[in-house]
């Protein structure tokens, strides 16, 4: 492959600036204290992999990589937002507070939309472990030459469930976008129906908190993320 590479003048694609998904923590706490919204305690990976064998090694090679670390952290007992587990089994999306909350077990889950794209969803953790696999997940894809599959990266957020107010009651959603280093926030109200009005204002309160996207055709609706909940997923 590298040969093929030389002769054809291909380099291996630049990546986008994963660290900005370390701003995520720091934005949960600003939803919570203006919209009332906490992590959901899952997050997603979409792209659209290569045919082949040499996908399913990778898959086998993350879940590995994925079980190590939460392994180290769980002995280690470090990880100011949460615990750990092994890697595999249903994720459930439990209520989390802004900087982490809720320590339970990693969970991961290889799934397919409608669309024909793959998500490696991730669930179980707070924020703070959370974002730190989300970031594995993305660079691992992208050392093993994926990067120009990977479309975004999403985390969920809601009312918190403990009988609190909020001031939003609706699922949001934090998209990263691979390829720009930059977010969006995605309201879905139901199936193929979003609130632009409630995105926009989301906008407003975490322009201190994250690199956004300026641009609002990419904010790309994303109707079928297996870590939906509710009527907006097909």
């Amino acid at each position: 492959m590298k040969l093929f590479d030389t002769l054809l003048g291909k380099t291996k694609p630049v990546q986008a600036n994963l660290e900005a998904l370390f701003s995520l923590p720091s934005a949960a706490i600003t939803l919570q204290a203006t919209a009332g919204l906490v992590p959901t305690g899952k997050a997603g990976v979409c792209f659209m992999p290569p045919a082949g064998q040499s996908f399913e090694e990778m898959q086998h090679d993350l879940e590995q990589l994925l079980a190590m670390d939460d392994t180290e952290a769980t002995g280690s007992g470090a990880g100011a937002a949460g615990g750990a587990g092994a890697a595999g089994g249903a994720g459930a999306a439990g209520g989390a507070g802004a900087a982490g909350g809720g320590a339970t077990s990693l969970t991961v889950q290889h799934q397919a939309d409608s669309y024909g794209y793959r998500w490696i969803v991730l669930g179980g953790t707070g924020i703070d472990d959370l974002v730190t696999r989300v970031h594995m997940v993305h660079s691992s894809l992208s050392d093993a030459g994926w990067g120009p599959q990977l479309l975004c990266s999403v985390v969920g957020f809601g009312p918190a469930r403990d009988g609190s107010e909020s001031a939003v009651n609706q699922p949001l959603y934090l998209v990263y976008l691979a390829k720009r280093g930059t977010f969006y926030p995605f309201a879905p109200t139901g199936r193929e129906q979003r609130d632009s009005e409630l995105e926009l204002r989301i906008k407003s309160y975490l322009g201190n908190d994250l690199p956004l996207e300026s641009d609002l055709e990419r904010w790309f609706p994303l109707w079928d993320m297996p870590i939906a909940e509710g009527p907006s997923r097909r």
